[in-house]
């Protein structure tokens, strides 16, 4: 009977060349074995039935053989008992001088020599997709799905020219740095960068073009975060031009440090303060200042917590993080004789911790 290659694509027996290949697409895709390294095997056994039957389908001769005589028929030859007569494939007529036209496994006029094989469906992928294998788009799978001799895996773009035309390539994306201040990232911020690229014609000439690309910084935005300018880099014959991702990188700041969506802050205070108490005031990223009275002792481990003073959450408009307050408690560097005499009578009595 021979392989069903409109069961193998899923598509009706009158599908237009766009739904080939629409249904190619789609499942080579799906079935590329890069896609599915827990099932290697199976995968690249569907995927060069996958290939071979839009290397049929989609050349409209190579179809209309197989249409009349099958996957058998064409791979073998056209048998003569099932064309038309005088030996003739029907719909191509006879040769001048009375002769047939058939095909033979050279795609030149002759017997009914057979195909032998298919081509490799990496090549297939590769001509359609413009890269034979996924992730770096670009990677020689080094595999050879052809027939028993070394002319197997031509003999199909032998015997009829391909009609599909290589896709371009798909470079890989340009990364580049940018960066914002804690502020901006608090606040929100517009950034504008210019870029230079390099544009070849088809003669090979090299020209130069400037761009200023926006990027608007949304408050609470991380490090990390990327900004994606499609199609801005450097254009080349037979090429898509690539990407350009932009990836945020936070510059340190005097005061703060930040940790997800919280904020933290160390504040110097004084022996006398720590042991006394006080008011800290902090001046905030946007300008604001926060206040904290404090009234019991501060000791080097002491933090303290006040909500909703630390970094705006992105994905919750409205709500921010929490502000961590620590304290770096400083000493006197030296005591007189009488202020050492105060220090013992002042912590007389005092209960102690530790």
């Amino acid at each position: 009977m021979g392989k069903d290659y409109y069961s193998v694509l899923g598509i009706p027996k009158n599908a237009s060349d766009n739904d080939i290949k629409k249904a190619y697409r789609k499942l080579a895709l799906k079935w590329h074995p890069d896609r599915n390294p827990n099932n290697v095997k199976a995968a690249t056994d569907k995927f060069k039935e996958i290939g071979e039957a839009y290397e049929v389908l989609s050349d409209a001769r190579k179809r209309q053989i197989y249409d009349q005589v099958g996957e058998e028929g064409l791979k073998g030859g056209i048998d003569p008992n099932m064309a038309g007569a005088g030996g003739a494939f029907p719909g191509f007529g006879a040769m001048p001088g009375g002769a047939s036209f058939m095909f033979s496994s050279n795609g030149r006029p002759g017997g009914f020599g057979g195909f032998g094989g298919q081509r490799d469906p990496f090549e297939i992928f590769k001509e359609f997709f413009g890269s034979s294998g996924l992730g770096s788009m670009g990677m020689n799978m080094g595999m050879d799905f052809g027939g028993d001799d070394d002319e197997g895996p031509q003999l199909f773009s032998q015997s009829f020219p391909s009609h599909t035309k290589p896709r371009s390539r798909i470079p890989e994306p340009i990364y580049r740095e940018f960066h914002c201040s804690l502020d901006e990232l608090y606040k929100g911020a517009v950034k504008r960068l210019k870029v230079t690229k390099t544009i070849t014609d088809n003669s090979g000439n090299m020209s130069q073009s400037s761009k200023v690309l926006t990027i608007d910084v949304k408050p609470g935005w991380k490090e990390g975060t990327k900004v994606t300018f499609e199609r801005e880099g450097d254009e080349v014959p037979g090429s898509v031009p690539a990407d350009i991702v932009f990836v945020l990188k936070q510059k340190p700041h005097d005061m703060f440090t930040r940790e997800g969506d919280d904020l933290y802050c160390t504040l110097p205070i004084t022996l006398a303060d720590a042991l006394t108490g006080l008011v800290v005031t902090i001046p905030h990223l946007d300008g604001h200042v926060v206040t904290l009275p404090i009234n019991e002792v501060i000791t080097p481990e002491t933090t303290k917590v006040v909500p909703g003073e630390g970094m705006p959450i992105t994905k919750r408009p409205g709500f921010k993080g929490n502000l961590y307050l620590k304290f770096r408690v400083l000493w006197p560097a030296t005591l007189t004789e009488q202020q050492k005499e105060w220090a013992k009578q002042f912590f007389r009595g005092v209960q102690w911790r530790g």
